[in-house]
């Protein structure tokens, strides 16, 4: 599998924080502002960052979001801005589009034109936002402190079969095991490392959020 690909379009706090948050959990990231000085704050953090007019759909559509997993349009000071951005992503036919609202009567709007999950600022963060959508195939997700993260995962496929000696997750995927979920739901916090994992399986570990990508991948 590649590495997931998502669009930012607005980089105030917001949008800032969910585009480094998304780059640091390994996905290639476009951030798109119509501030040079924002895109150039983010120029060295994300793969690519654009100075675009949201509103000019020659512009955006150049920018290639029918290629993204997802697009985020965190604008709300210029509600035509953020309207237009979420019209082009769902025009573009991105499967996922977050956008970000300053209201209720706002959040509607959105929703009509097309945004599948609208949020407001002073509901939710960027950066839980971000790791949400960076967490999709997590059963759970636990901030531990600024760099750890306790992760609840389902066993991969080519890990069935195999012991956790065999496996040398710390090793080949920088997680240490806390505790093993089994089929009847038991967490089992001593599980034997000579045992071979099952299919149904979960695994509770934690791993720096720097190595998320290498779980999600």
């Amino acid at each position: 599998m590649g590495k997931k690909s998502y669009a930012v379009i607005g980089l105030g706090r917001f949008g800032a924080a969910i585009a480094e948050e998304l780059s640091r959990a390994g996905a290639e990231v476009l951030a798109v502002d119509e501030d040079e000085e924002r895109v150039h704050e983010l120029a060295s953090i994300v793969t690519c960052a654009v100075k675009a007019d949201v509103c000019d759909a020659e512009s955006m559509e150049s920018l290639g979001l029918s290629n993204m997993d997802g697009v985020v349009v965190a604008i709300t000071e210029n509600l035509d801005a953020s309207i237009m951005g979420t019209i082009l992503a769902k025009e573009a036919g991105v499967d996922y589009i977050l956008a970000k609202a300053r209201d209720a009567i706002h959040a509607r709007i959105l929703e009509k034109v097309g945004a599948d999950k609208v949020i407001v600022p002073e509901k939710e963060s960027g950066i839980r936002i971000a790791r949400s959508m960076m967490s999709g195939k997590f059963l759970d997700f636990i901030e531990l402190s600024n760099r750890i993260r306790m992760i609840e995962i389902p066993v991969k496929e080519e890990w069935i079969g195999k012991t956790l000696i065999q496996l040398n997750l710390r090793k080949t995927k920088k997680i240490n095991v806390i505790a093993v979920r089994n089929v009847d739901d038991e967490i089992i916090v001593n599980f034997e490392p000579e045992r071979p994992i099952k299919a149904g399986m979960s695994m509770l570990v934690t791993v720096d959020r720097n190595d998320i990508a290498k779980l999600v991948n």
